[in-house]
């Protein structure tokens, strides 16, 4: 299958990469081509803001998280119809899971097949980066390093000597820059971006990207490289649901500025395997929508938001109601903080929550957690069965305090070599957890939960 692709990645975090990446998107649907965007890693906060300049959903490809057939699949099918894919990358080229590849851009280069092009901060150096950007080329030769795009560049002599010394000393072309101090800024917390979904760059900080890439970066020269990715064979074994034909289930989902961080891939997968998905705000409605056999509370931001939520008692109850009659709920991160007793804020408050679960959820002043992390499933729940295993990732800033002596967990967590834990609070048919799951990395996940849907379904 031939699907144009290129993949921005960096020497490092901070380097640029998601201003860049942004400019390109911008700057190829100006010159009105299909744009599909991607993002390496387990990523929610840049998918949304390449969703909102592409007209086009963006997906997450982690080759930690998935099997190559999975990656693979999920690609071509939402590359098919768009003129260029542009995949983002995620921390530096080589940067996996502890010391190994997986879970790098240059490992998901190699899986794709797509040419790489380097993004790489110049503000300090000049000469110095042809070696940096020789060492990236020398590091894995199977990872095709096709072009380098400078930021920082603090004049047209600092951008040519840089330029020709990258040039000269690894044959790789140089394909533009971005000037120094070019005064934007995307808004950021203490998770990252603000989600587009809730706060939108101004077009006039768009319309300046856009016209920086324009001027100073060769798109024509991007979109021929694009074209000399490798052709993609499918895997017989590649994951791939089988759809079911019919709805067979309705799953009430959760969306608005307090909970939006979903997997696209994960709501599709859902949806093949029979699931109507309704959206329903547990900020602004009042009631969740009728005839449902299930719930799915995604991450996101209820911690800014816990005095709405808070005040929106009638849902609180609602929620809390249903999950005493038995209703399947999966909730992940902020999900979790919504289902337990209160959140405490920032500034020490507390604010009743659903109250599902006995415990508080509390906001530290630093992060409590930030990675990979491996599941065993120690008891039975509406996604696995004891005994099963799936890779996740997790990133907060609260942790759970006052938990009551009857809470039982479903899962136990390896984090890195040393660090267990529990997680997965679980009451009848709720399951909750600040670990963010992948469906296609354990398909089953995502099937044993339309099975506790339409149990509960025959059941009510």
């Amino acid at each position: 299958m031939n699907c144009p692709r290129i993949i921005f990645a960096a020497t490092q975090s901070g380097s640029g990469k998601t201003t860049i990446t942004l400019g390109v998107l911008l700057a190829l649907r100006k010159m009105g081509l299909r744009v599909q965007p991607f993002k390496a890693g387990p990523d929610y906060l840049d998918p949304l803001q390449h969703s909102a300049v592409c007209a086009r959903i963006s997906r997450n490809l982690d080759s930690w998280l998935m099997p190559p057939g999975a990656i693979l699949e999920l690609f071509t099918r939402n590359a098919k119809g768009a003129n260029i894919s542009v995949i983002e990358g995620v921390m530096g080229l080589y940067d996996g899971f502890r010391d190994t590849e997986y879970g790098s851009t240059a490992h998901l280069a190699k899986i794709l097949g797509a040419p790489v092009i380097l993004v790489l901060n110049a503000a300090s150096f000049s000469r110095s980066a042809a070696a940096i950007v020789l060492g990236c080329k020398e590091f894995d030769k199977k990872v095709n390093l096709s072009g380098v795009i400078l930021n920082n560049i603090g004049s047209p002599n600092h951008y040519h000597f840089t330029k020709s010394a990258i040039e000269k000393k690894t044959r790789i072309p140089v394909l533009g820059f971005l000037p120094k101090e070019i005064g934007i800024q995307l808004s950021e917390r203490h998770l990252g971006l603000v989600p587009a979904q809730e706060k939108r760059p101004n077009e006039g900080l768009y319309d300046k990207l856009r016209a920086l890439v324009e001027k100073n970066i060769d798109l024509r020269r991007i979109l021929r490289i694009s074209r000399k990715s490798l052709g993609l064979r499918q895997d017989k074994t590649a994951y791939a649901p089988r759809g079911c034909g019919k709805v067979r289930v309705n799953i009430a989902i959760a969306k608005d500025k307090a909970f939006n961080f979903y997997y696209q891939d994960n709501l599709d997968i859902l949806e093949v395997l029979g699931a109507r998905l309704v959206e329903f705000s547990p900020l602004k409605d009042k009631s969740l929508p009728p005839g449902i056999d299930a719930m799915y509370i995604g991450g996101g931001y209820p911690e800014l938001f816990s005095a709405q939520l808070s005040a929106n008692r009638r849902m609180r109850e609602a929620v809390s109601g249903y999950a005493k009659k038995g209703l399947p709920i999966y909730a992940e991160c902020g999900g979790l903080m919504y289902l337990v007793k209160n959140i405490i804020s920032f500034e020490g408050k507390s604010f009743p929550m659903a109250g599902v679960f006995d415990c508080s959820a509390v906001m530290a002043d630093k992060r409590q957690a930030l990675g990979y992390i491996e599941i065993e499933v120690k008891k039975d729940n509406i996604l696995s069965r004891k005994g099963d295993k799936i890779r996740a990732h997790t990133f907060h800033w609260s942790y759970l305090k006052n938990l009551s002596k009857d809470i039982r967990f479903a899962y136990k967590v390896t984090k890195g070599k040393d660090r267990v834990y529990e997680d997965g609070l679980i009451k009848d048919n709720v399951l909750a957890s600040y670990a963010h799951l992948h469906f296609a990395s354990h398909i089953n996940f995502a099937k044993n939960f339309i099975k506790s849907c339409l149990t509960y379904k025959d059941e009510k």
